[in-house]
């Protein structure tokens, strides 16, 4: 069927994708040198080990705040490493024999339950399901209430916590010249980030936890993405930060949930694990009233 003469013009310049991507690779942030299109060693550094049983390699983002603060409600024993992402710390040799993917947070169980070789613990819902089954924390004992917990975990591990990320990239990490690519990825990821946080504030109408009355490891994975963009997280460099650019007053139910948890010592503990040093709380006389608590 012919166009009429009224018919808008033919959009000739429509993006299309080349024969492979490698002829775009160079379109691309390489974040400084971090993104590859493969992955393995970079260096032949070891990982340094201390005497706790249990070593954490991390940093403390929202996937590494998670696994602090199962650390600091569980109260055992633990070493704390800081990897350095902007160093490319993730790469060595004792790192990726630690997490083949190359991703923080990564563990290393000493005194697995089996009393054999050190156990090598990666992604942080891996890590916390491993935690709470070992320790019996944390994680209900009653099937239907652990089934819950488990989906809100997933729900996080899936979703919230990659949508989020995406959001945070095209907002604030992303190229300055890619202005078109910019506004969409913000458009695309910051709706879904609305989304979820729209079902999480639904969820958690009249109750304490997701969980409803038992605090449990779905609160500590699903808190540090909530709170990075109801804080001072992802804010751009004209001063446009995510808490006002998404409207996060208006999850309310989260909002207070969130508030709830902040008071917990060994939450605010947890969010500071592996920020610059390993504890802060220890060295830092901001936050030395953290380890009286």
């Amino acid at each position: 069927m012919k166009a009429s003469s009224s018919s808008p013009p033919l959009l000739l310049s429509m993006w299309g994708p080349p024969e492979s991507i490698e002829e775009i690779y160079e379109k691309a942030s390489s974040m400084g040198g971090m993104n590859r299109p493969t992955t393995g060693k970079r260096s032949e550094e070891e990982l340094t080990v201390g005497s706790a049983p249990f070593q954490l390699y991390s940093l403390a983002t929202p996937n590494g705040q998670k696994v602090g603060i199962l650390l600091e409600e569980l109260k055992i024993p633990y070493d704390a490493h800081v990897i350095n992402i902007g160093r490319l710390q993730q790469f060595t040799k004792g790192f990726v024999e630690s997490n083949p993917n190359s991703k923080i947070p990564a563990c290393m169980d000493h005194s697995p339950v089996d009393g054999g070789d050190p156990l090598r613990l990666f992604e942080s819902g891996s890590i916390m399901l491993y935690l709470a089954e070992k320790y019996g924390k944390f994680i209900p004992q009653d099937p239907r209430k652990r089934v819950e917990c488990m989906n809100w975990v997933m729900w996080q591990m899936a979703g919230q916590g990659p949508m989020t990320g995406n959001y945070g990239h095209f907002m604030v990490y992303a190229p300055g010249d890619k202005g078109a690519a910019r506004e969409y990825g913000v458009a695309r990821y910051g709706m879904e980030v609305q989304r979820l946080c729209d079902t999480l504030d639904k969820h958690l109408e009249g109750k304490n936890y997701i969980c409803g009355d038992e605090y449990t490891i779905a609160d500590m994975i699903c808190f540090p993405w909530f709170d990075i963009i109801r804080g001072k997280g992802y804010t751009h460099s004209n001063g446009v930060a995510a808490r006002n650019f998404l409207n996060m007053k208006q999850y309310k139910h989260a909002n207070r949930w969130a508030d709830q948890l902040q008071k917990r010592p060994a939450v605010a503990r947890g969010m500071l694990v592996c920020r610059g040093s390993p504890k802060p709380w220890l060295t830092d006389d901001r936050f030395k009233h953290l380890a009286k608590l």
